[in-house]
């Protein structure tokens, strides 16, 4: 496992990942149907983006619609495909644009084959060498991931191609839908719940945590530079101790 920024000192995350809360909540204290606080928190997606490209971030990873999603009213269900599908047809040039790549990760198989069209024809539209990646996690769940990782470790071995004993975590890991990007640095949950809610749970096994009150779509450019700022401030140890992390950093 690539823990190659142990002990040092890193102002910016190369890697944030946030779970979007609060939409529906938003949209509640208003009077408005639920898919209005959807729609709301596309503009709190834009100004994220601004402000981790411009803080030279490398990574965002934003939790769109988890595995556990599809249980919600099948209205809602319905109006969030269509609000993604739109999406990906109306941003994808602006991305490519603004130098920016994006990837979808999760299980597709469920989704319109539509939507699925539309996510490959974004992805290969924004691909190649970018100056940062935005990554959309899509009827995605960190229990699936690492079960589908194992699946294919495990067809390896069937396959006389790897031995049972060669799979270390780092192997794993590369298997993961994240495994070619930097692990996770910073995680932020909005709307004032305090759980990760089966998002990226390998990856986030060392990611500093943050937690804020705000409705997803009020959490806006200030709000994304205060999460930003209070990263700042972190020690991250890895397992060490202040002493040795400081040492080091001395070193």
């Amino acid at each position: 496992m690539d823990n190659s920024n142990v002990g040092a000192v890193m102002a910016i995350p190369r890697h944030v990942a946030i779970i979007m809360d609060g939409n529906n909540r938003w949209a509640r204290k208003r009077l408005l149907p639920g898919v209005a606080g959807h729609k709301a928190g596309v503009d709190a997606v834009r100004a994220v983006i601004e402000v981790c490209a411009e803080s030279g971030v490398e990574v965002l990873t934003l939790f769109a619609f988890s595995s556990e999603n599809w249980q919600r009213p099948a209205e809602e269900v319905g109006a969030l495909m269509e609000l993604f599908l739109g999406a990906l047809r109306r941003e994808t040039r602006k991305l490519d644009e603004n130098g920016i790549s994006l990837r979808i990760i999760g299980d597709r198989s469920r989704f319109h084959p539509e939507l699925q069209a539309a996510m490959r024809e974004a992805e290969a539209k924004t691909a190649g060498e970018k100056r940062f990646i935005l990554q959309i996690a899509a009827n995605y769940g960190g229990q699936w991931d690492i079960a589908q990782a194992a699946q294919r470790l495990a067809r390896e071995v069937q396959g006389g191609h790897l031995q049972p004993e060669d799979i270390t975590p780092g192997l794993l890991q590369s298997c993961l839908a994240t495994g070619d990007l930097p692990l996770p640095d910073l995680c932020i949950r909005t709307g004032g719940e305090h759980r990760v809610s089966n998002f990226l749970l390998w990856q986030m096994a060392y990611s500093e945590l943050y937690f804020s009150d705000l409705l997803w779509p009020d959490f806006k450019h200030e709000a994304m530079r205060g999460a930003l700022a209070d990263f700042a401030k972190r020690q991250r140890r890895f397992g060490k101790t202040s002493e040795q992390v400081e040492a080091e950093a001395r070193a």
